[in-house]
């Protein structure tokens, strides 16, 4: 299904029966980059699975974006599937996307989930010196070998000593799925200038925030600075996993979200 945001069309996919629960992927990924996540909250929830604004099968305007415009795409879609009320669960940029959506379009959420994010800007803990070095070289390398760096990077030592064939897993998704340069960039500039760590405090809305305790990309102390700005938030730290805990531990993931939202 494709839902159109002000002329750009966006890629969505519908999973499963009941309440509604809105994913958001992070940057490069798209709906299909959640591991087994979707289908296992599917069994509970009706989920709602996005591919922003560049990826799989959503169009690539010229960039650079916004997390404004990609947040509006969201809405796009809601609108599109006729949900006017959501659980929203966005993951890295995802959840750039929805802090900004849960800000612009309070009473279209229900419950929120941050998944290894940040509030943006400068008073964030910035990325570790690990995933600087990573992201500073990927657009320079060759494609594949970019691929595997960033995957590698994302997953953590954990994922990727202990979890067999799981960076194998990723790296064909990457290599079959992952979009131009051009769009990778341009929501890459989205992230790179958000800000909201002064105007999160007006969520009102439970929030729950998920963390690996072994993020390369995002200081796993961010999820304790968003539990602190948002009122109403709760905070669990996962310890070992790393950025891609979504895929890394789909099953530990998919508990904590429907405990949290069947409360």
């Amino acid at each position: 299904m494709r839902a159109d945001s002000q002329g750009v069309q966006i890629a969505y996919e519908l999973l499963g029966e009941g309440e509604p629960l809105t994913l958001v992927q992070g940057l490069g990924y798209d709906r299909r980059g959640f591991g087994r996540l979707p289908e296992l909250l599917a069994e509970r929830f009706r989920v709602a699975v996005i591919d922003n604004r560049g990826v799989g099968e959503s169009d690539e305007p010229e960039g650079p974006y916004t997390v404004p415009q990609m947040a509006a795409d969201v809405a796009a879609v809601l609108d599109d599937a006729g949900i006017e009320r959501t659980n929203l669960f966005g993951v890295s940029l995802g959840g750039f996307i929805a802090q900004e959506f849960a800000l612009a379009y309070p009473g279209r959420v229900a419950k929120l989930v941050l998944c290894s994010t940040m509030p943006g800007g400068p008073k964030s803990h910035p990325m570790p010196a690990h995933g600087l070095e990573a992201f500073g070289r990927f657009p320079t390398m060759e494609r594949e070998a970019g691929l595997r760096l960033m995957v590698e990077n994302s997953l953590g030592a954990r994922g990727v000593r202990d979890v067999p064939g799981l960076a194998d897993e990723i790296y064909a998704y990457r290599l079959e799925r992952a979009p131009s340069l051009a769009a990778w960039q341009a929501q890459a500039v989205a992230g790179a200038t958000f800000d909201a760590y002064d105007r999160i405090g007006a969520i009102a809305v439970p929030t729950l925030v998920l963390h690996g305790g072994a993020d390369n990309v995002v200081d796993t102390r961010n999820g304790e600075l968003l539990g602190e700005l948002i009122p109403n938030a709760r905070v669990e730290i996962v310890p070992d996993r790393g950025h891609l805990m979504v895929w890394e531990d789909s099953e530990r993931v998919a508990q904590l979200v429907t405990e949290f939202l069947l409360q």
